[in-house]
């Protein structure tokens, strides 16, 4: 029969995307892996493959579409014998008004010609006992749903390791008592979010006849919104301060960069408090942690996360393993990253994951500023700029050092004060003596 293609969740968080462009067109023939749509998540624009083979039948959702909730069909896949008039004529159009059904309902049966039968959606898209959702192909689902074969207790050989056909063609559901062990709990009924601010209708009415101009909110935007919304109204955040010297790293920039110049490198200070941060997280590991819900997973490599400003919104690429990269490795997949997230072409892995974070606003002349953690990281480091200040040195006299100023927001469900204060200060004596970075 045939098989609904459904907008597919290219992201953990993705809830609905825009349709940007079809690859294929009504009657062609696709195998699994051929590209089928650009589509447009919250943070990129993605190529969608086939998981399945066969013809593409129908197109239910046209090129521009926006809002495309995940799980919507999109288009109907025929397979080897069947044609465009086995697709039934509710493909992708589910929302039908109530009273149109039920004259359907009512409607008596041809006598002389039986209807045909048509195509059952399949299944909605199962979810793991913790919740995520389990990638698998309309047709691997409705097989599955068929032979009574838990999705969650098989694995996929697909693209992204998403369940195809082959998987479940061959595989056996499980004795009733597996089968009951392997359930997962039903899940606690989820409170409806509290408000948060006027409606637009009463934001509209206090401005009437004010002149304004409408800004149209793109899926970045949304998502921002939503997540940091739900981080300052959930995460106890708190808050630890320090002034850190950065005369003696200024220093050794300077000396590293004239040796590195033949080979077209260049440190900047954002790169030594990448290094800072990687190696604190090491040396504090405790707080190499994220929150997961009821438990905390602390992680062993460093993966740090850097806020980079594009138009509209922010991206926070990843740099993995940062503790075992060298200075000059990091600048340069720091910079590839921040040139492909302003040109909105990271992949999700690239910019999802990592436990902590840095947002560095000392390039725009802010002396110093607090930042809302980024679930699930445990904490952000807020980085100010560099500014020449008077200090008392440790003979008592004085003298002029460059100050910069950082403030750490810390996730209190997974550190706590005492906790926060040794990384904080692990960061510190880090920048403040750079050769032992290298160490």
């Amino acid at each position: 029969m045939p098989t609904e293609i459904l907008m597919p969740a290219l992201s953990p968080t993705m809830e609905e995307g825009t349709l940007a462009k079809w690859l294929v067109k009504e009657g062609d023939e696709v195998n699994s892996g051929d590209l089928l749509a650009e589509i447009e998540t919250d943070k990129a624009t993605m190529e969608f493959e086939a998981v399945d083979e066969g013809v593409i039948g129908k197109i239910l959702v046209t090129e521009g579409s926006e809002g495309v909730k995940v799980n919507t069909p999109i288009a109907v896949l025929l397979a080897e014998g069947e044609s465009a008039d086995d697709i039934g004529e509710s493909a992708g159009t589910s929302d039908a008004a109530p009273a149109e059904k039920k004259e359907a309902a009512e409607a008596p049966e041809s006598p002389k010609e039986p209807a045909k039968p048509e195509a059952k959606p399949a299944p909605a898209a199962p979810q793991a006992s913790d919740g995520s959702r389990i990638f698998a192909s309309p047709l691997a689902r409705r097989i599955a749903a068929q032979k009574g074969l838990d999705l969650t207790q098989i694995k996929g050989s697909g693209p992204r390791g998403r369940i195809v056909k082959s998987d479940v063609e061959g595989a056996t559901a499980a004795k009733p008592a597996e089968a009951k062990q392997a359930a997962p709990a039903a899940a606690a009924p989820v409170a409806a979010p509290a408000p948060v601010g006027p409606s637009a209708d009463v934001v509209l009415k206090t401005y009437e006849g004010r002149e304004f101009q409408e800004v149209k909110l793109d899926g970045m935007r949304k998502t921002i919104a939503a997540r940091l919304t739900e981080a300052k109204q959930t995460i106890p955040h708190f808050y630890l301060r320090r002034d850190i010297k950065l005369d003696a790293l200024l220093k050794f920039r300077s000396q590293l960069n004239k040796q590195l110049e033949a080979r077209g490198v260049k440190l900047s200070v954002n790169d030594f408090i990448i290094k800072a941060v990687a190696n604190a997280l090491q040396q504090v590991p405790e707080c190499n942690s994220v929150w997961a819900g009821d438990r905390v997973l602390q992680l062993k490599p460093s993966d740090v996360a850097v806020a980079v400003a594009i138009e509209g919104g922010l991206f926070t690429p990843v740099l993995k393993d940062a503790e075992m990269k060298s200075l000059s490795a990091l600048s340069a997949e720091m910079k590839d990253l921040a040139a492909r997230a302003r040109d909105r072409k990271l992949a999700p892995h690239e910019y999802q994951g990592g436990t902590f974070a840095i947002s560095n606003l000392g390039m725009f002349g802010i002396d110093n500023f607090d930042a809302i953690v980024n679930p699930p990281h445990a904490g952000i480091l807020a980085v100010g700029s560099g500014v020449k200040k008077p200090v008392v040195g440790e003979d008592g006299e004085l003298t002029v050092a460059t100050i910069m100023s950082a403030s750490m927001s810390v996730d209190h469900r997974v550190i706590d004060g005492a906790l926060g204060a040794k990384l904080l200060q692990a960061i510190v004596e880090n920048l403040e003596n750079p050769m032992t970075m290298l160490a």
